[in-house]
C-alpha cells in the first residue's frame, strides 16, 4: 500500500553509471525502471529529476567559464532522461521527457499544466536540463518541480544511504539521523543538498527522504512508508 499519491524521484547522474562510474550502465538502469514500473502499478504518480554527473560535472578542473560548464551539464541530463524514457517503454511504462531547454525533436518543453495532466494519466514525467538557467544545481530543478506539481515528497536517492553528522567513511563514528530538520541541515552545513534547494524546500514545506539508490528495492520502501533513510522536514 503506497504511502504518497504524487512522488518526486531525485536521481544522480552516477546513480545511473553502476560501477562503471561513468556513461550510462543499461542494466543498473534496468533495475532502477523495474521499481519505478512497481510504483506506477500501485497507483503512485511519479515524476523523476535526473542529473548529470556521469556525463559532466561541473567544469571539471577545466578552465572554462561556469555558465558554459553548467550548459553542458544540463544537455548531459537530458541524455540521461533520453535513457530513463527508453527503459520505462521496453517495460511497458509511458513516460514523457520534458526539458528546460527547448530541443523540440526529442522532448516536451517543460509545462507545468501539462506535466500534471500527463502524471493524472499515469505517465511519468521526467524533468532534464535542470532549471534552465546556470548557477542552479538539479537538486534545485528538484524542489521547484515538485513545488510546481505539487508532490507529497521528494525522494532523494544517493550513494549513501541516510543523512550523517559527516562523512561516514571518512569518520566511522558519525551520526546517522532517522529524522531532522531543514534548519539542522543548514545551520549543520550537512550537504544533503545545496544550500539553495535546502532554504526552498524548507520555505515551500516540501518534506523529503534521503536514501540508498544502490539499491533500487528502497524506491518502493520509500514510497510505502518503510522506515528507511532519513526524513527532512
Amino acid at each position: 500500500m503506497a504511502k504518497y499519491k504524487r512522488i518526486l524521484l531525485k536521481l544522480s547522474g552516477e546513480a545511473l553509471a553502476g560501477e562503471q562510474k561513468t556513461g550510462v550502465d543499461a542494466e543498473t538502469v534496468g533495475k532502477i525502471c523495474d521499481k519505478i514500473k512497481e510504483v506506477v502499478e500501485m497507483g503512485v504518480q511519479v515524476a523523476i529529476v535526473v542529473g548529470g554527473g556521469n556525463f559532466w560535472r561541473g567544469r571539471n578542473g577545466h578552465q572554462m567559464e561556469r555558465t558554459t560548464a553548467d550548459y553542458m551539464g544540463m544537455l548531459a541530463t537530458a541524455m540521461n532522461g533520453l535513457a530513463l524514457q527508453d527503459a520505462l517503454e521496453a517495460r511497458g511504462i509511458y513516460s514523457r521527457l520534458q526539458t528546460a531547454i527547448e530541443m523540440r525533436e526529442i522532448a516536451e518543453p517543460f509545462i507545468q499544466r501539462k506535466a500534471e495532466k500527463h502524471l493524472e494519466k499515469g505517465r511519468v514525467v521526467i524533468f532534464a536540463c535542470g532549471t534552465g538557467h546556470p548557477y542552479f544545481t538539479t537538486d534545485t530543478a528538484a524542489v521547484l518541480r515538485a513545488t510546481e506539481i505539487k508532490a507529497d515528497i521528494i525522494l532523494l536517492g544517493k550513494a549513501i544511504d541516510a543523512v550523517y553528522s559527516a562523512d561516514p567513511k571518512v569518520k566511522p563514528d558519525a551520526i546517522r539521523f532517522e529524522e531532522i530538520s531543514y534548519l539542522d541541515v543548514l545551520n549543520k552545513d550537512l550537504k544533503v543538498m545545496d544550500s539553495t534547494a535546502t532554504a526552498m524546500c524548507r520555505d515551500n514545506n516540501i518534506p523529503l527522504l534521503v536514501f540508498g539508490i544502490a539499491d533500487p528495492e528502497n524506491i518502493v520502501r520509500a514510497v510505502k512508508g518503510e522506515k528507511i533513510g532519513t526524513i527532512v522536514s
